[in-house]
């Protein structure tokens, strides 16, 4: 068997190991070959001291280091008799010839590091040197996803295949010059370590899907999101939960496929263990190998939850951008309708100013006017004055001709009301002024048979002052009973009120007693 890429050795020792294990040491000294290059001098010279530290023999079993190792001072050395068996040599497994009639090719975590040109070579190579139906088997990061024709998988998971016989190799293999070396990148385990790690641990769920539908590559996030994991490498695509839910994938698959373009699916939602809903967006690119050949889809689910709800958001702050548009455009009109309410307000406000002037010079125009009216009252009032105090003084000088008359004075007018009434007839009649004046005269209750004077009150206001045909004044005497009640003969004199040469106003009765009666 070959180990190719040995580095220092501990591969090849460990193939060692395994056999012995499996044949027992006898059948392993017998039949067991191991061939084991690299082209790190260093590292060859190294693997044939085949001694190694704790460091190194850290994850080795013990009872392992017990039957296979030596301790040399604080350090492992591995058996000698078994050491016999592992052949070390330089070889460049781009530019060397390949060690031929191989059964097992262990050549793990070194394809990785090339191009796929140079792939493809190293693997014509390993190709020519296993024997037919021969094992190659390869690193966890490794896919021999475009050489069917040399090799068929025998556990994909683990990344052993098959050789795929051929009865005319010759014609078959070419081994190229190639102009210039190539050299392999030193610590290649802490390199496949490294790129392994960064597609495990990549923060979007990635899947690559062989191109026979088979998937070959899951990484963690796929499988916290989906639960794909490293147990699903080799099944089919189309048999997991995540080729038709959340989304329909298989058909994406086959676009991909035929039309080598990149597809995208986008906004899928997805709820995964009763947890809030996510969206993804889904992105399916072709793997094309340099002879244009498909090597397979891979699918990568990136989450746009977040640009989702933002996107989201910002329709909502547009929508409500719109709403408070739409309110300021109504605002703006309600504004526009009341400022021209407001500015016919002012046109009316300015009209009624004009009336107001207008009424105000009306006004001011009315008060001169009332003013002057003013003016002619206050010396009408002043005339009125003067004539009240003329007048007073009349009725005072009347009231004291009136009082100091020894006759009853009863002045009435037209309908017989009492106007006047002196102090002589109260102390006749014993009937005060307030109670006569105002009175209908026949209506007063005194002594003297007013009934009587009827016919001579209504004589007397027929004439006139000057009449010639009826006399002004009649006198007639009638017994009465003052207010002492005594009997006693009154002379009654009514007399007409009218002036000169009109109709009267009224008569004037004067009473005057003549004598008491016993």
């Amino acid at each position: 068997m070959w180990s190719a890429g040995c580095a220092s050795g501990e591969e090849a020792y460990t193939l060692a190991m395994m056999l012995a294990e499996m044949l027992g040491v006898d059948e392993f000294r017998k039949r067991v070959k191991i061939y084991a290059t690299d082209v790190d001098e260093e590292g060859l010279t190294t693997a044939r001291h085949a001694t190694y530290g704790e460091r190194e023999m850290k994850g080795v079993p013990l009872e392992l280091i017990d039957r296979y190792f030596e301790p040399i001072g604080s350090r492992f050395g591995f058996r000698k008799d078994l050491r016999r068996s592992v052949i070390f040599g330089r070889n460049d497994l781009v530019q060397d010839a390949p060690i031929s009639r191989i059964d097992l090719l262990v050549c793990r975590n070194a394809l990785m590091y090339f191009n796929a040109e140079t792939q493809s070579r190293m693997l014509a190579r390993f190709h020519f040197a296993l024997a037919d139906f021969g094992v190659l088997f390869l690193g966890k990061a490794e896919m021999l996803l475009s050489h069917s024709n040399l090799f068929t998988p025998i556990d994909l998971k683990r990344r052993i295949f098959k050789k795929v016989a051929r009865y005319s190799q010759s014609s078959d293999v070419v081994f190229p010059e190639i102009p210039a070396p190539v050299q392999r990148a030193p610590q290649l385990g802490q390199l496949d370590h490294l790129r392994n790690e960064s597609f495990m641990s990549a923060t979007v769920a990635q899947i690559v899907v062989t191109s026979d539908g088979m998937v070959a590559l899951t990484n963690r996030q796929a499988e916290s999101l989906f639960g794909v994991s490293s147990r699903d490498v080799g099944r089919p695509f189309r048999d997991l939960d995540v080729s038709y839910r959340p989304v329909e994938l298989r058909r994406p698959i086959e676009t991909v496929q035929v039309e080598r373009r990149i597809v995208r699916v986008g906004d899928v939602e997805y709820t995964r263990n009763g947890g809030d809903p996510m969206y993804l967006e889904i992105q399916l690119a072709p793997l094309v190998n340099s002879d244009s050949s498909l090597l397979g889809v891979a699918l990568s689910f990136h989450d746009v939850t977040a640009a989702r709800r933002l996107q989201e958001e910002l329709e909502r702050a547009n929508r409500q951008l719109e709403t408070a548009y739409e309110e300021l455009q109504s605002i703006n009109e309600e504004l526009e309708t009341t400022n021209e309410e407001l500015q016919s307000t002012v046109e009316e406000l300015e009209t009624t100013n004009e009336e107001l002037q207008s009424t105000n010079e009306e006004l001011e125009t009315m008060n001169e006017e009332l003013q002057s009216t003013n003016d002619e009252l206050q010396s009408i009032n002043d005339q009125l004055r003067d004539s009240t105090a003329e007048l007073d003084e009349a009725n005072a000088f009347m009231e004291a001709i009136l009082t100091s008359l020894q006759a009853g004075i009863a002045v009435l007018d037209q309908d017989l009301q009492v106007q006047v009434w002196n102090r002589r007839a109260e102390d006749l009649w014993g009937l005060r002024r307030e109670e006569a004046v105002g009175r209908h005269f026949l209506n007063l209750d005194i002594g003297l048979p007013v009934e009587q004077l009827r016919p001579v009150i209504r004589q007397v206001l027929a004439s006139t002052a000057d009449s010639e045909v009826t006399e002004p004044s009649r006198t007639i005497v009638l017994p009465s009973v003052n207010r002492r009640g005594r009997s006693l003969n009154v002379k009654v004199i009514c007399t007409v009120l009218a002036p000169k040469g009109g109709p009267s106003t009224g008569a004037m009765l004067v009473m005057e007693p003549e004598d008491e009666r016993p």
